[in-house]
Protein backbone atom coordinates (compact mmCIF):
# COMPACT_ATOMS: atom_id res chain seq x y z
CA UNK A 1 0.00 0.00 0.00
CA UNK A 2 1.37 3.47 -0.64
CA UNK A 3 0.17 6.41 0.84
CA UNK A 4 -2.35 5.98 4.46
CA UNK A 5 -5.86 5.69 3.36
CA UNK A 6 -4.46 4.69 -0.21
CA UNK A 7 -6.58 1.55 -1.39
CA UNK A 8 -5.07 -1.95 -2.51
CA UNK A 9 -5.98 -3.03 -6.34
CA UNK A 10 -7.60 -5.74 -4.55
CA UNK A 11 -9.49 -3.27 -2.44
CA UNK A 12 -10.75 -1.37 -5.26
CA UNK A 13 -11.71 -4.60 -7.33
CA UNK A 14 -14.02 -5.85 -4.15
CA UNK A 15 -15.55 -2.49 -3.95
CA UNK A 16 -16.41 -2.76 -7.41
CA UNK A 17 -17.81 -6.50 -7.12
CA UNK A 18 -20.02 -6.15 -4.22
CA UNK A 19 -20.66 -2.07 -3.62
CA UNK A 20 -18.92 -1.84 -0.32
CA UNK A 21 -15.73 -2.05 1.53
CA UNK A 22 -14.99 -2.66 5.35
CA UNK A 23 -11.27 -0.94 6.38
CA UNK A 24 -10.36 -1.98 9.70
CA UNK A 25 -8.52 0.29 11.97
CA UNK A 26 -8.98 3.57 9.73
CA UNK A 27 -9.05 5.70 12.55
CA UNK A 28 -7.02 5.52 15.74
CA UNK A 29 -8.26 5.66 19.68
CA UNK A 30 -7.36 9.13 19.97
CA UNK A 31 -8.75 10.03 16.54
CA UNK A 32 -12.13 8.10 17.30
CA UNK A 33 -12.39 9.72 21.03
CA UNK A 34 -11.55 13.28 19.96
CA UNK A 35 -14.38 13.61 17.42
CA UNK A 36 -17.09 11.73 20.32
CA UNK A 37 -15.94 14.37 23.21
CA UNK A 38 -16.37 17.39 20.24
CA UNK A 39 -19.78 16.21 19.76
CA UNK A 40 -20.26 15.94 23.84
CA UNK A 41 -19.18 20.09 23.47
CA UNK A 42 -21.39 20.49 20.72
CA UNK A 43 -24.31 18.82 22.84
CA UNK A 44 -23.96 20.67 25.94
CA UNK A 45 -24.02 24.23 23.69
CA UNK A 46 -26.99 23.03 22.23
CA UNK A 47 -30.79 24.80 22.60
CA UNK A 48 -32.88 22.07 22.24
CA UNK A 49 -35.55 24.11 21.18
CA UNK A 50 -34.42 25.42 17.86
CA UNK A 51 -34.05 21.55 16.70
CA UNK A 52 -36.33 19.20 14.49
CA UNK A 53 -37.34 15.88 14.36
CA UNK A 54 -35.47 13.40 11.56
CA UNK A 55 -37.32 10.48 10.05
CA UNK A 56 -35.92 8.45 7.14
CA UNK A 57 -40.13 7.18 6.46
CA UNK A 58 -41.63 10.54 6.72
CA UNK A 59 -39.67 13.26 6.13
CA UNK A 60 -41.74 15.21 3.73
CA UNK A 61 -44.51 15.78 6.72
CA UNK A 62 -41.18 16.97 8.83
CA UNK A 63 -39.26 18.58 6.21
CA UNK A 64 -38.64 22.44 7.49
CA UNK A 65 -36.67 25.64 6.31
CA UNK A 66 -34.29 23.98 9.47
CA UNK A 67 -33.44 21.06 7.54
CA UNK A 68 -32.85 22.95 4.31
CA UNK A 69 -30.62 25.28 5.52
CA UNK A 70 -28.44 22.80 7.79
CA UNK A 71 -26.74 22.02 4.49
CA UNK A 72 -24.42 24.83 5.19
CA UNK A 73 -24.98 24.91 9.55
CA UNK A 74 -24.72 22.27 12.44
CA UNK A 75 -28.00 21.45 13.09
CA UNK A 76 -29.21 18.62 15.53
CA UNK A 77 -32.49 16.79 14.94
CA UNK A 78 -34.40 14.43 17.61
CA UNK A 79 -35.25 11.02 17.00
CA UNK A 80 -39.14 10.12 16.45
CA UNK A 81 -39.72 8.79 19.70
CA UNK A 82 -37.84 10.96 21.98
CA UNK A 83 -40.63 13.09 22.80
CA UNK A 84 -44.03 12.00 24.57
CA UNK A 85 -47.48 12.76 24.31
CA UNK A 86 -47.11 15.87 25.61
CA UNK A 87 -44.20 17.37 23.34
CA UNK A 88 -41.52 17.25 26.68
CA UNK A 89 -38.06 15.16 25.91
CA UNK A 90 -38.32 11.61 27.66
CA UNK A 91 -34.65 11.72 29.00
CA UNK A 92 -31.76 14.32 28.55
CA UNK A 93 -31.01 15.81 25.03
CA UNK A 94 -27.27 14.05 24.89
CA UNK A 95 -29.61 10.75 24.87
CA UNK A 96 -32.69 12.10 22.54
CA UNK A 97 -30.98 13.41 19.38
CA UNK A 98 -30.86 11.56 15.84
CA UNK A 99 -28.17 13.06 14.07
CA UNK A 100 -26.12 16.62 14.06
CA UNK A 101 -25.30 17.98 10.52
CA UNK A 102 -24.94 18.47 7.51
CA UNK A 103 -21.97 20.72 7.23
CA UNK A 104 -19.72 19.26 10.89
CA UNK A 105 -16.82 18.76 7.63
CA UNK A 106 -16.40 22.77 7.04
CA UNK A 107 -17.76 24.41 10.21
CA UNK A 108 -15.78 22.92 12.86
CA UNK A 109 -12.12 22.41 13.16
CA UNK A 110 -12.62 18.59 14.34
CA UNK A 111 -14.48 17.18 12.09
CA UNK A 112 -13.01 19.16 9.06
CA UNK A 113 -9.34 17.67 10.18
CA UNK A 114 -10.67 14.24 9.98
CA UNK A 115 -12.61 15.12 6.43
CA UNK A 116 -10.05 16.46 4.68
CA UNK A 117 -7.43 14.78 5.86
CA UNK A 118 -4.59 13.09 3.94
CA UNK A 119 -5.61 9.44 4.20
CA UNK A 120 -9.61 10.23 3.28
CA UNK A 121 -8.13 11.95 0.02
CA UNK A 122 -5.90 9.25 -0.97
CA UNK A 123 -8.86 6.98 -0.57
CA UNK A 124 -11.25 9.18 -2.58
CA UNK A 125 -7.97 9.36 -5.53
CA UNK A 126 -7.89 5.35 -5.41
CA UNK A 127 -11.78 5.26 -6.64
CA UNK A 128 -11.10 7.79 -9.16
CA UNK A 129 -11.87 11.01 -8.29
CA UNK A 130 -10.69 14.20 -9.69
CA UNK A 131 -11.95 16.85 -7.99
CA UNK A 132 -13.94 15.48 -5.07
CA UNK A 133 -16.00 17.53 -2.70
CA UNK A 134 -17.67 16.64 0.66
CA UNK A 135 -21.20 17.39 -0.07
CA UNK A 136 -22.67 16.45 3.31
CA UNK A 137 -21.13 15.24 6.76
CA UNK A 138 -23.82 13.56 9.96
CA UNK A 139 -22.65 12.42 13.28
CA UNK A 140 -25.53 9.59 13.92
CA UNK A 141 -25.87 8.65 17.45
CA UNK A 142 -28.31 5.75 17.00
CA UNK A 143 -29.49 5.93 20.31
CA UNK A 144 -29.84 3.20 22.75
CA UNK A 145 -33.78 2.09 22.54
CA UNK A 146 -35.14 4.82 20.36
CA UNK A 147 -32.15 5.09 17.40
CA UNK A 148 -34.60 4.61 14.64
CA UNK A 149 -34.88 2.29 11.81
CA UNK A 150 -33.04 3.66 8.05
CA UNK A 151 -34.85 2.31 5.21
CA UNK A 152 -33.37 0.59 2.35
CA UNK A 153 -31.89 3.38 0.14
CA UNK A 154 -28.91 4.34 -2.25
CA UNK A 155 -26.97 7.49 -1.70
CA UNK A 156 -27.05 8.64 -4.81
CA UNK A 157 -31.42 8.96 -4.33
CA UNK A 158 -30.35 12.18 -2.24
CA UNK A 159 -27.01 13.64 -3.73
CA UNK A 160 -27.30 13.23 -7.37
CA UNK A 161 -25.09 14.05 -9.94
CA UNK A 162 -24.84 13.12 -13.83
CA UNK A 163 -23.47 11.54 -14.34
CA UNK A 164 -23.50 9.45 -10.65
CA UNK A 165 -21.31 10.01 -8.45
CA UNK A 166 -21.69 9.42 -5.01
CA UNK A 167 -19.94 7.51 -2.09
CA UNK A 168 -20.16 7.41 1.51
CA UNK A 169 -17.72 7.01 3.99
CA UNK A 170 -19.28 5.45 7.30
CA UNK A 171 -16.64 5.77 10.70
CA UNK A 172 -17.80 3.46 13.17
CA UNK A 173 -17.31 5.40 16.42
CA UNK A 174 -17.91 2.71 18.07
CA UNK A 175 -18.46 -0.72 18.22
CA UNK A 176 -21.65 -1.30 15.61
CA UNK A 177 -23.40 -5.02 15.67
CA UNK A 178 -26.44 -6.57 14.79
CA UNK A 179 -28.05 -5.62 18.50
CA UNK A 180 -27.09 -2.03 18.57
CA UNK A 181 -28.15 -1.17 14.54
CA UNK A 182 -24.99 -1.78 12.29
CA UNK A 183 -25.35 -1.39 8.44
CA UNK A 184 -26.77 -3.96 6.20
CA UNK A 185 -26.24 -4.13 2.88
CA UNK A 186 -27.50 -5.68 -0.52
CA UNK A 187 -23.88 -7.29 -1.72
CA UNK A 188 -24.02 -6.31 -5.38
CA UNK A 189 -26.95 -4.13 -5.85
CA UNK A 190 -25.12 -1.34 -7.28
CA UNK A 191 -24.73 -2.76 -10.80
CA UNK A 192 -28.73 -2.77 -10.69
CA UNK A 193 -28.56 0.85 -11.41
CA UNK A 194 -30.84 3.92 -9.20
CA UNK A 195 -33.56 3.00 -8.23
CA UNK A 196 -35.76 6.85 -7.42
CA UNK A 197 -34.49 10.05 -6.79
CA UNK A 198 -34.98 12.18 -3.78
CA UNK A 199 -36.79 15.46 -5.66
CA UNK A 200 -37.23 18.74 -4.14
CA UNK A 201 -39.72 21.18 -5.46
CA UNK A 202 -42.37 23.79 -5.11
CA UNK A 203 -44.27 21.03 -3.46
CA UNK A 204 -41.25 20.34 -0.81
CA UNK A 205 -39.47 17.11 -0.36
CA UNK A 206 -40.38 13.69 -2.03
CA UNK A 207 -39.73 10.54 -4.24
CA UNK A 208 -40.22 10.39 -7.58
CA UNK A 209 -40.91 6.03 -7.49
CA UNK A 210 -41.63 4.37 -4.26
CA UNK A 211 -39.80 2.04 -3.13
CA UNK A 212 -39.61 -1.24 -4.13
CA UNK A 213 -39.48 -4.57 -1.76
CA UNK A 214 -36.55 -6.12 -0.87
CA UNK A 215 -36.14 -9.48 0.94
CA UNK A 216 -34.08 -9.17 3.88
CA UNK A 217 -32.47 -12.33 3.92
CA UNK A 218 -30.45 -11.20 0.89
CA UNK A 219 -29.06 -8.12 3.29
CA UNK A 220 -25.42 -9.25 4.90
CA UNK A 221 -24.69 -7.48 8.34
CA UNK A 222 -21.45 -4.91 8.65
CA UNK A 223 -20.57 -5.75 12.14
CA UNK A 224 -17.52 -3.41 12.54
CA UNK A 225 -15.13 -2.79 15.26
CA UNK A 226 -15.20 1.02 16.09
CA UNK A 227 -12.43 2.79 14.18
CA UNK A 228 -13.86 1.19 10.70
CA UNK A 229 -14.68 2.89 7.76
CA UNK A 230 -17.30 1.52 5.50
CA UNK A 231 -17.13 2.91 1.95
CA UNK A 232 -20.17 2.63 0.62
CA UNK A 233 -21.31 2.98 -3.32
CA UNK A 234 -23.65 5.24 -4.11
CA UNK A 235 -25.94 2.50 -5.85
CA UNK A 236 -25.70 0.10 -3.17
CA UNK A 237 -29.06 -0.63 -1.25
CA UNK A 238 -28.25 -0.27 2.22
CA UNK A 239 -30.23 -0.09 5.73
CA UNK A 240 -30.11 -0.27 9.33
CA UNK A 241 -32.43 -1.46 12.07
CA UNK A 242 -33.73 0.24 15.13
CA UNK A 243 -31.49 0.19 18.14
CA UNK A 244 -33.32 -2.09 20.74
CA UNK A 245 -30.61 -2.32 22.81
CA UNK A 246 -29.06 -0.36 25.82
CA UNK A 247 -26.11 0.40 23.62
CA UNK A 248 -25.73 3.36 21.96
CA UNK A 249 -24.23 3.21 18.22
CA UNK A 250 -22.67 6.22 17.39
CA UNK A 251 -20.94 7.27 13.47
CA UNK A 252 -19.53 9.54 11.81
CA UNK A 253 -21.03 9.64 8.14
CA UNK A 254 -19.58 11.66 5.06
CA UNK A 255 -20.77 11.57 1.60
CA UNK A 256 -18.30 12.88 -1.59
CA UNK A 257 -19.07 14.10 -5.09
CA UNK A 258 -16.93 14.67 -7.89
CA UNK A 259 -17.35 17.89 -9.58
CA UNK A 260 -14.84 17.30 -12.42
CA UNK A 261 -17.19 16.35 -15.28
CA UNK A 262 -20.39 15.73 -12.95
CA UNK A 263 -23.11 17.84 -12.72
CA UNK A 264 -24.87 18.37 -9.39
CA UNK A 265 -28.80 18.48 -9.37
CA UNK A 266 -30.85 21.25 -9.36
CA UNK A 267 -33.63 19.60 -7.45
CA UNK A 268 -31.25 18.20 -5.01
CA UNK A 269 -32.56 18.93 -1.55
CA UNK A 270 -29.58 20.44 -0.76
CA UNK A 271 -28.85 23.96 -2.34
CA UNK A 272 -25.86 25.77 -1.38
CA UNK A 273 -25.49 29.53 -1.14
CA UNK A 274 -21.86 28.99 -1.43
CA UNK A 275 -20.08 25.97 -3.32
CA UNK A 276 -17.94 23.35 -1.21
CA UNK A 277 -13.99 23.95 -1.80
CA UNK A 278 -12.61 20.83 -3.28
CA UNK A 279 -10.05 18.20 -1.10
CA UNK A 280 -7.99 17.99 -4.11
CA UNK A 281 -7.63 18.73 -7.96
CA UNK A 282 -5.79 16.45 -9.70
Amino acid sequence: MGSVGSLTPEQVQLFNSQGYLVLESFSCPEEIDGLRKRMDELLDGFDCSTASIFSSKNQKQLTDNYFYESAEKISFFFEEKAFDDDGNLKQSKQLSINKVGHALHELDPVFKKFSSSAKISSLLSSLGYKRPVVIQSMYIFKQPGIGGEVVPHQDNSFLYTEPRSCTGLWLALEDATIVNGCLWALPGSHKNGLVRRFIRDEEGVHFDHPSPSYDHKDFVALEVKAGSLVVIHGDLIHQSFENKSAKSRHAYSLHVVDTDGCKWAPDNWIRRNVGPEPLYVS
